[in-house]
């Protein structure tokens, strides 16, 4: 995909994040685009393993996310239900069970078609309990502080 058609992708989900903040309601759509979202409504689950994080969210059917942006390639599961998921490249339905590998700097805004739950699985070589150190480490929270990110660890 040309880097032009990225560019103008990413500003579609730009506009979709914004619209979605101007439309949140704390309940079926939350966040403000400026931090991650810890809610009970889209609950999360933190497991470790030797050098991996793993991360569980459940989502209750016709709820979104506005994701972050992340840094390194990963791999998520979607455990149970059926989402639609928006990205810089394409927009596709996931019925479970199933996984993805997830690109770095994808962006993605999720609805919830089902109640579902999917994990994202996370390198961790420094094995990083403390949640907000290892977000600042996996995500950032706009193109331009993903490029900054990956320019200053090349």
């Amino acid at each position: 995909m040309s880097e032009n058609i990225v560019l103008s992708k990413r500003k579609e989900i730009k506009k979709l994040q914004d619209l979605l903040i101007k439309k949140a309601d704390g309940v079926d759509i939350e966040g403000d685009g400026k931090s991650i979202v810890h809610s009970k409504n889209f609950p999360l689950k933190h497991t470790f393993a030797d050098g991996v994080y793993i991360r569980q969210m459940d989502m209750k059917a016709e709820s979104m996310v506005v994701g972050a942006i992340h840094n390194h390639l990963h791999v998520w599961f979607l455990l149970t239900g059926k989402l639609a998921i928006a990205t810089e490249k394409t927009i596709e339905e996931f019925i479970s069970p199933c996984y993805v590998l997830a690109e770095p700097g994808s962006k993605r805004v999720i609805y919830a078609i089902e109640d579902s739950t999917f994990v994202n699985v996370h390198k961790n070589p420094k094995n990083i309990k403390d949640i907000k150190k290892l977000e600042d480490e996996i995500v950032s929270l706009t193109f331009e502080d993903y490029e900054e990110y990956i320019n200053k660890n090349k």
